[in-house]
């Protein structure tokens, strides 16, 4: 027999801990190498956790819904196992009830003494008794996953551990959920349900309340004419697709403004740190994006070296690995500058809140016809209302302003961003 230990994967140093969800595989299953065995929420991303081995599952040392740290072993494979017993095995046990496990075991009369017939031959193997093992089986029987767990552990802690083995059994399984559950109490009409925050959204509140209590937060608002851009992005379109296979979006142009914005101001890009202020000489842009669990803000490395094919298409690849929970670490950390688009939702106006560390964050929203005055003329124009939230603390009026009117001036002429200017 061999074991080998199913480890928690290094997490990154600002995730202290992570909450493992629900186990694919129970002891005495077997298992294939590269298999994902369990996923583990973080406050950032889900990771998934392969077999290192095949094998058979030995032991689950951590249940659903506990947390752990990195490198933490949180589970046994043994590596030489056969598969898990088959049903007919099983019955064949059930049929007779009181019977003697192995010649090593005393009798009993009490199912809770009762070996099953894999786990009977690791037992004599291991010159152990039924009563030297914690069984976690129907009725209390001994599977071949509690002798292997007593066998890694030693048979005298196994049997001291209450119990020895950390795999639940299969009624209480069904008693209690794999995570927290919501909790819903019968009021009449007027029901409530009690459901804990994910480790995500209670790290999205934790930041939000930070950049709060931490920054002095300020908003500049301006309108942009979209009716250029529009015109632009039906010609090029069809062409765009085809050349890049990829859609040419509106948030590509939203980057490039930033950006462009963020060169004539380098104070919206810089960060505070202690009583310095840090200046970037790069552009890592952040794209909020909205996931199944919860808001996201993976970044766009170097965004000002990138063509708007890049950017669109990394942005569809943060889109789908959001939709799928597969948002790296690496992608979701760091970033200078924050792009929310609430536009997406339907949002006509709203005040972003900043993204720690950074000291700014550009609120984009649904482009809608309005009425607006031209040259002394009441027209309809397609409008965008632009915010963007600033800490305050380093950035002056004159700087957000102008920066705002900057971004304004590239999207309503996008030849300037051709041309730099």
């Amino acid at each position: 027999m061999a074991i080998v230990e199913v480890k928690v994967p290094q997490l990154s140093e600002s995730v202290a801990e992570g909450t493992l969800l629900t186990w694919k595989k129970k002891p005495g299953e077997a298992v294939a190498i590269d298999e994902i065995l369990v996923e583990i929420e973080t406050d950032k991303v889900v990771l998934e956790v392969p077999a290192p081995s095949a094998g058979v599952m030995a032991q689950l040392v951590k249940n659903d819904g506990e947390s752990v740290v990195s490198e933490e072993v949180i589970a046994r494979i043994d590596s030489e196992g056969a598969t898990q017993v088959s049903p007919l095995e099983v019955k064949a046990v059930a049929d007779v009830p009181a019977a003697p496990a192995a010649a090593a075991a005393p009798a009993s009369t009490s199912k809770s003494d009762v070996a099953m017939p894999a786990a009977a031959k690791l037992l004599a193997d291991n010159q152990l008794g039924v009563a030297d093992v914690a069984g976690t089986g129907k009725d209390g029987r001994v599977t071949k996953g509690d002798v292997l767990a007593a066998v890694a552990g030693g048979a005298a802690a196994a049997k001291a551990a209450v119990p020895a083995p950390v795999a639940v059994p299969v009624a209480a399984k069904a008693a209690l959920p794999a995570v927290a559950a919501p909790v819903q109490q019968k009021l009449g009409d007027r029901p409530e349900q009690r459901v804990p925050m994910s480790r995500l959204r209670a790290r999205i509140a934790e930041r939000l309340l930070q950049s709060q209590a931490s920054n002095a937060i300020l908003t500049t608002f301006n309108e942009v004419n979209m009716a250029p851009l529009m015109e632009m992005r039906k010609r090029f379109q069809d062409k765009f697709e085809k050349e890049h296979g990829v859609k040419l979006g509106f948030m590509s142009f939203f980057v490039k403004a930033a950006v462009a914005a963020l060169k004539k101001y380098p104070v919206l890009n810089a960060s505070v740190d202690g009583n310095d202020i840090v200046y970037h000489g790069y552009f890592d842009i952040g794209i909020a994006v909205g996931s199944p669990r919860g808001l996201v803000v993976p970044v766009i490395r170097n965004a000002d070296q990138l063509s708007f094919a890049d950017i669109e298409k990394t942005i569809a690849q943060f889109g789908q690995k959001a939709k799928e929970g597969k948002l790296s670490i690496d992608e979701l950390t760091g970033g200078t500058f924050s792009i929310s688009n609430g536009g997406t939702f339907g949002s006509m106006l709203s005040t972003p809140i900043i993204n720690p560390p950074q000291s700014a964050i550009l609120g984009v929203h649904a482009t809608k016809d309005r009425a607006v005055v031209e040259n002394g003329q009441v027209v309809v124009r397609p409008i965008n209302y632009l915010a963007m939230s600033y800490d305050h603390r380093i950035i002056d009026g004159r700087e957000a302003v102008l920066g705002l009117v900057a971004m304004k001036d590239a999207l309503e002429d996008p030849s300037r961003l051709l041309f730099d200017i």
